[in-house]
């Protein structure tokens, strides 16, 4: 047989006996009516929770970075953010909680450092419109007072 040959061959065995390994429970649970389902194990009875997201959480949450705010809280801060400029939030409120939340995480990194803050805060805010100083000063107050974590 050339190698062709036996290639092809051989990737037809291997499919058969993949398909014969997954088989469907259609076929069993129909044979016998008499016969109770296999009871779940642990595993399969355990409520399916996204392993991940509880770690990324605590992550987000040592990094100073809040939660996503309720819809009344987020509600009272995108009218304080538009009050500034309405260029800030621009109809993505989305966008602006976001930003939010992070800069409550650049609060957080750099406590001792009012300027560094005021200065990425300038940054992480500007847009098709450039954010002042005083602007930037004010972003932080209305980041403080509805987003970032109390304490």
């Amino acid at each position: 047989m050339n190698r062709r040959a036996t290639t092809a061959l051989l990737a037809a065995v291997i499919a058969a006996a993949g398909l014969t390994a997954c088989g469907s429970d259609k076929d069993s649970s129909t044979d016998s009516k008499n016969t109770p389902p296999p009871a779940p194990t642990t595993a399969a009875a355990a409520p399916a929770t996204p392993a991940p997201a509880a770690p990324a959480a605590s992550a987000a949450a040592r990094a100073g970075i809040p939660p996503k705010p309720d819809a009344v809280t987020q509600a009272v801060y995108i009218r304080a953010l538009s009050a500034i400029s309405p260029t800030l939030v621009g109809g993505k409120e989305d966008r602006a909680v976001s930003r939010g939340r992070d800069t409550c995480g650049t609060i957080h990194s750099f406590p001792n450092d009012h300027d560094k803050v005021v200065s990425i805060t300038r940054q992480r805010f500007s847009g098709a419109t450039q954010v002042t100083t005083e602007q930037a000063e004010t972003i932080l107050t209305v980041v403080q007072t509805h987003l970032c974590p109390k304490g």
